[in-house]
């Protein structure tokens, strides 16, 4: 089977989904073979460049068009525009990869997570949190399940970067509620929050504090120099964190941080249990640091084995995997769902699940109290 491929979106998510659809043959030669076949976008002239450079056979100015022509369709978008052509997708029958967080708020993730359930097993959906396809994640994993760090007591995460410190950076939709729902939040907090649900369990309630710094950012290419430059409002957090109590007892805290000067795409969480305890960093990706009961201290572990989660794939021992490739794994085990059936995960359940504990922690934040997780 030919699984035919629509995306919508072409910068940073769509290079990088286009990348791991090119490099699929090459490497998982069982994966189902790809037609990157259309890509779509408001802005015909760039959209032509970008499906030349990224492998697509047609282009397309409105999502309409395509849903019903391809066997998969990505959304790739800003948040506010994920609902509407997700929905729609899955009623045509046609199964769908949207990128995180799953929606701008949580009324429309519901509405994607029942339209989901509505369409049957057979039509498969994904919400991206690819950070669970890091194979130093996945061996992470399995080491819980195993037992080897007893009972689970805490899960730290935090997300830290610092792309917006400057004041003076420019204003984007990112900024926004009403097209983002939130800012670190949902940009950040949503792969952290994902991750604790993946290791650890569900969010049950948090206590959650949200920070804006920067009121207001100018808008590229507005004014002049002879006139002050137009800005618009950030309506958005900059930054938050929040202490949660997940399934079982096990305490946890999260932050994230658009605002952290000196770092880029500082990802790091722990897990403590009785036994032994595990910290990850996603600026380390390829080293996973593992206490066992007995050791005096961490050991680093160089996940690049070959049986190790997925480098079998890739290179020799030691010949580490970057951050692109954890993208060429969630394509890989989405597309093969596609072909074969079966169950993938993280679904839009999975989104729905982390949009309601983003939901929550805001609500606790404007409360100042804590929040049950629905």
């Amino acid at each position: 089977m030919t699984v035919s491929v629509g995306v919508l979106g072409y910068r940073f998510m769509g290079k990088a989904h286009a990348n791991a659809l090119a490099r699929l043959p090459m490497f998982f030669p069982e994966a189902p073979e790809v037609e990157r076949s259309v890509l779509v976008g408001r802005d015909e002239e760039a959209l032509s460049d970008a499906a030349d450079r990224l492998g697509f056979e047609r282009t397309a100015t409105d999502w309409r068009d395509v849903i019903d022509e391809v066997d998969a369709f990505y959304n790739l978008g800003p948040n506010h525009v994920h609902a509407e052509p997700s929905i729609a997708a899955l009623e045509a029958g046609t199964p769908v990869l949207c990128e995180k967080p799953l929606a701008n708020d949580l009324e429309s993730a519901e509405r994607m997570a029942e339209a989901a359930a509505e369409a049957g097993d057979g039509v498969p959906t994904a919400t991206a949190f690819n950070y669970r396809f890091v194979p130093a994640i996945q061996y992470a994993k399995n080491l819980i399940e195993a037992g080897e760090l007893g009972e689970i007591r805490h899960f730290r995460g935090r997300y830290l970067q610092d792309w917006l410190v400057d004041p003076e950076a420019p204003w984007s939709w990112r900024n926004d509620a009403e097209m983002a729902g939130s800012g670190a939040l949902g940009d950040l907090g949503a792969h952290t929050i994902d991750l604790a649900r993946f290791l650890v369990g569900d969010v049950e309630r948090v206590s959650g504090h949200c920070r804006t710094f920067v009121d207001e950012r100018p808008v590229e290419g507005g004014g002049d120099e002879e006139e002050s430059a137009e800005t618009r409002e950030v309506t958005v957090d900059d930054a938050y964190s929040a202490q949660a109590e997940l399934a079982g007892g096990v305490m946890a805290s999260f932050e994230a941080s658009r605002f952290a000067t000196g770092h880029k795409n500082d990802h790091v969480i722990e897990v403590h249990g009785s036994k032994g305890s595990l910290k990850f960093s996603l600026e380390r990706l390829n080293e996973l640091e593992v206490l066992r009961e007995g050791d005096r201290g961490y050991q680093t572990i160089l996940v690049t084995d070959e049986d190790d989660p997925y480098v079998e794939h890739w290179w020799p021992p030691g010949h580490v995997v970057g951050w692109e490739h954890t993208f060429v794994h969630e394509n890989y085990e989405f597309l093969s769902t596609v072909e074969s059936g079966g169950e993938y995960h993280p679904d839009f359940a999975d989104g729905l699940a982390v949009q309601r504990a983003l939901a929550a922690i805001q609500e606790s934040d404007e409360r100042g109290e804590w929040v049950a997780v629905e």
